[in-house]
């Protein structure tokens, strides 16, 4: 399971009185009139301490920060940080004055009426994401009084995974101001003893390289770091901290043996991890998607890295390519061997990897699945060796079998158990809980690709930890009658540099010994021997009490079994599936960990607005926090008693069931133009939108986007209505004609609402509104869904939809218009411009200073963005991509004046002349 797992905080705050004033989501605050460099928006975070015990690779890890009110107003105080997406978080308190209030891990039903509880009252939710690729944000704010201290603590436990021969501890520093006593302390204590430990930080400078104290011996390990203010600040008269990025430390234990068995209190843990083992020969199948979605970027860092793969194969192995798009295609009819003659050819091939169709999956996959058994069976592949399927997709299935569940069953009962499938899922668009469910199905995994710069390192990376099997078949096999309650035992392969590790219970408690028996299937031959170890040996080496964290041992078990019934879970069905749930809630809540299954509620103090947090640990290939942003922004319009109990009910059914609600109708938010005309702004990264409007004459031709790398530049004409209105300030205009056109291709596309046109070279082709029509030819695929909406994919691969909206034709003002919305911006050069195209960079934004405006369902706020700060106003734009007649409402923040202080320049400079 990739546990790549969103998490979200609901903060449920008072509505409020016109007069009242509040600031929320404070992150980077610009300082006003404070001399104090420790002072930030009237708040100064004093104290800030990591504090991570690591005994035998089990990390239990406190962060406590403690800020004061500098101010002479009540202050809004934010707890904001970042985890590892495979820790729980096990405690949260926060002091307030003296005070404490502790947080409480419930079942996530009995957090849920408490939340609504909290809700029909008037209160209202303010909701924060989660995220990077390997952490997960835990955020928690409170209102405190002037001068009123705060202290935050929170406590979260991981078992640190063995890759490429070491452990990695992963700690993110952001404080995000200067901390006058800031401190990440480390200690580890690994009876095995430590043969090498190492610490980094992308922020750490030449001269910060002698604060982190780093000392070793045995089996005791120390790592320190606490610069000074001065050493915390970006520049020598600078009030920003450089302190913003990851620490992480390194570290391994000394082998004598494969095996190291540890046993407290009635529960056992076993390490295993041969070395110097000889390596097996693998036999790889690449499946890779080729439809056109893949067009672009994303087929080119694919070939890099299939490039740098081929590179890194071995003589011994097999391999063969498998592409999929509308069509199958393989390389070589059956797997052949890594000679350098092969190797030459095998690259050869992959450099001419190109796009084009749909996405059949299924038939890659068996495709992959039988020319596998078939080695197997023909003898091309050897006896001792170690099979493998990688698959690549970036999409849904869509030709051939395309029912997911059918899917799945076809390849399990092809593959039986005989090797793992690996599935990587390229970007968002990937249904990733199939993905992840058919790979746990095939004794596999799931990862999610990031489409970004270094997305062909990330499938290298992912190859490089399974290219080195070392055994395959693994058992660890303990004594039936003495053991209950144990952990994964049985492994298909053990790769080079990793580890395995099971955990256990013993059935009498008093036991304080264990007798394990191993067995494998090398290269050269079969692995088969019996380990043991005494309670008194674990004992002798953990006389050093101060590194013991309480029954460490038994939560590892507790942890790694909740780990694991979470993964059978993704794959079960039916009363398997609730046995599998009921388990893994009932230790969850007896081990307080936050899980998918449990939420913490910290339930803050009334004189402090008496504001509920709840905070989950969501599921990954759900993108939930859009679900709960869009829901959460509706009550943030201070509705009746009634609307806020069913947007509490809809945000906790979210909660509860995030993939049932996820096929229910919330907004997918898309960077586009379409009515009078506005302009939504998709932000992904805030989970969020930024929205404008355009006012200009009818007849003038606005340049939408523009990149000269890909050729491509998209522009609008507007229209207005029929007859101008004369009561009104400003014009309605709307979007009577748009261009595309790719430069390169000598291609040109013109859609008016009464006819569409595609001009290649001087050859013209024309369509209507009334055409269903799918056209493919070079560098162009459309279609044109009758009176609705076209689809267009234009040269790199980037696509588009132009909406249709019609309207009476004997409406006596109104006359039918376009809306443009952009679906793969992503495959346009860094260099694109425009209205639109300036905004397919990221953007980022803070938002301060939320309070009532002129309509009270609207609040104003600052926003921070460009260096500048602009009034913006909360409030709604439709998108009529789905539905054209009605439209779907999008929450986001309206800047106002054209898009002034947003757009670059002013609006202005974006006519042109002419559509191309």
């Amino acid at each position: 399971m990739e546990n790549h797992l969103l998490l979200f905080i609901l903060l449920l705050i008072p509505a409020l009185a016109s007069s009242d004033l509040l600031v929320t989501h404070v992150r980077t605050i610009k300082k006003r009139n404070v001399d104090n460099d420790l002072v930030v928006n009237g708040i100064e975070i004093y104290s800030m301490k990591i504090d991570s015990k690591v005994t035998s690779r089990f990390a239990h890890n406190v962060i406590t920060s403690k800020a004061v009110n500098r101010g002479n107003v009540h202050k809004e105080v934010v707890f904001d940080v970042e985890l590892p997406k495979t820790a729980f978080i096990t405690n949260f308190s926060m002091t307030i004055d003296g005070v404490t209030y502790p947080g409480t891990v419930k079942e996530k039903e009995a957090a849920k009426k408490q939340y609504e509880k909290a809700v029909s009252k008037g209160q209202t939710a303010g909701l924060v994401k989660a995220s990077g690729r390997k952490t997960e944000k835990f955020t928690v704010s409170v209102n405190i009084a002037a001068a009123s201290k705060v202290n935050f603590e929170l406590t979260y436990e991981e078992l640190l995974k063995r890759q490429f021969g070491k452990y990695e501890m992963f700690i993110k520093v952001k404080p995000k101001q200067l901390v006058r006593d800031f401190e990440i302390e480390v200690d580890i204590f690994e009876p095995q003893g430590i043969s090498e430990l190492e610490a980094e930080g992308t922020f750490i400078t030449n001269e910060l390289q002698n604060i982190v104290k780093k000392t070793f011996s045995e089996k005791k390990g120390h790592i320190s770091f606490k610069p000074t203010l001065d050493q915390q600040r970006n520049c020598a008269n600078c009030s920003q901290s450089l302190l913003d990025g990851d620490f992480i430390v390194r570290y391994d234990v000394k082998r004598t043996t494969p095996d190291n068995l540890q046993i407290v209190n009635g529960y056992f843990v076993h390490f295993f991890a041969p070395t110097n083992l000889p390596k097996l020969p693998k036999n790889i199948i690449f499946v890779i998607d080729i439809s056109g979605s893949m067009a672009g970027r994303e087929i080119e860092q694919t070939r890099e890295a299939l490039l740098k793969i081929l590179d890194d194969i071995k003589e011994d192995d097999f391999f063969n390519f498998i592409l999929f798009g509308s069509e199958v295609h393989t390389w070589k009819e059956t797997l052949i061997k890594a000679t350098p003659k092969n190797l030459d050819e095998a690259r050869a091939f992959v450099r001419g990897i190109g796009t084009s169709g749909m996405t059949n999956l299924h038939g890659g996959i068996m495709r992959g699945i039988n020319m596998l058994n078939d080695a197997h069976e023909q003898n091309v592949v050897p006896k001792r060796s170690a099979s493998i399927i990688i698959m690549l997709t970036d999409g849904q299935p869509n030709v051939g079998v395309s029912n997911t569940q059918d899917i799945q069953t076809d390849v399990k009962k092809a593959i039986e158990g005989k090797y793992p499938l690996y599935n990587l899922g390229f970007g968002y668009g990937v249904d990733y809980n199939f993905l992840e469910k058919m790979a746990l199905e095939n004794k596999g995994l799931a990862r999610r690709i990031y489409p970004d710069s270094d997305s062909a390192l990330q499938l290298q990376g992912f190859y490089d930890e399974v290219s080195n099997p070392m055994l395959t078949d693994v058992e660890l096999n303990y004594p039936e009658n003495e053991i209950s309650d144990l952990t994964k035992n049985t492994f298909k392969h053990f790769y080079d540099g990793s580890e395995i590790v099971v955990a256990g219970r013993f059935i009498d408690n008093n036991q304080n010994s264990l007798t394990v028996d191993v067995r494998g299937e090398g290269a050269n031959d079969a692995l088969s021997y019996t380990a043991q170890q005494d309670a008194e040996q674990t004992a002798k080496a953990f006389q050093e009490q101060q590194y013991i964290f309480g029954d460490y041992i038994e939560r590892l078990w507790a942890y790694l079994t909740i780990e694991q019934l979470l993964e059978k879970r993704i794959a079960a069905t039916g009363e398997e599936k609730e046995n599998f749930t009921a388990e893994a809630l009932d230790l969850s809540l007896k081990y307080k960990f936050v899980t998918p299954l449990t939420s913490m509620v910290v339930t803050k103090p009334e004189d402090h607005d008496n504001q509920d947090g709840i905070a989950d640990k969501p599921i990954e290939g759900i993108d939930i926090f859009t679900i709960l942003l869009y829901l959460g922004s509706q009550m943030f319009l201070w509705r009746s008693p009634k609307e806020r109990l069913l947007c509490a009910q809809d945000i906790t059914a979210a909660m509860l069931a995030p993939q049932s609600f996820l096929h229910s109708s919330y907004p997918t938010w898309y960077t586009s133009v379409d009515g009078d005309p506005h302009f939504i702004i998709s932000v992904p990264q805030k989970e969020d939108a930024i929205c404008f409007n355009i006012n200009e004459n009818p007849g003038a031709v606005l340049n939408l986007i523009n990149d000269p790398v890909t050729g491509i530049t998209v522009n609008g004409e507007l229209i207005g209505d029929k007859k101008a209105n004369s009561g009104a300030k400003i014009q309605n205009t709307y979007f009577g004609k748009l261009g595309i056109a790719n430069k390169h291709l000598d291609l040109k596309l013109t859609v008016t609402p009464e006819k569409i046109i595609v001009q290649k070279g001087n050859e013209k082709t024309g369509f209507t509104w009334l055409d269903s029509v799918t056209l493919q030819q070079e560098g162009l695929t459309l279609i044109i869904n009758r009176k609705k909406n076209l689809v267009v994919s234009m040269g790199s691969g980037a696509s588009f939809v132009i909406v249709l909206h019609q309207v009476w034709k004997k409406h006596p003002l109104h006359q039918d218009f376009l809306g443009l919305y952009t679906l793969g911006s992503d495959k346009l050069s860094e260099q694109t411009h425009g209205l639109l195209g300036q905004f397919f960079r990221p953007i980022d934004f803070t938002i301060l200073e939320i309070h009532p405006g002129s309509d009270p369902k609207k609040p104003d706020a600052t926003m921070i963005v460009k260096n500048k700060e602009l009034t913006v106003t909360r409030g709604w734009q439709k998108d009529f991509r789905e539905d054209p007649a009605h439209g779907i409402d999008i929450p986001c923040w309206f800047v106002h004046n054209n898009g002034a202080g947003l757009i670059d320049g002013v609006h202005t400079d974006y006519i042109v002349s002419s559509l191309f």
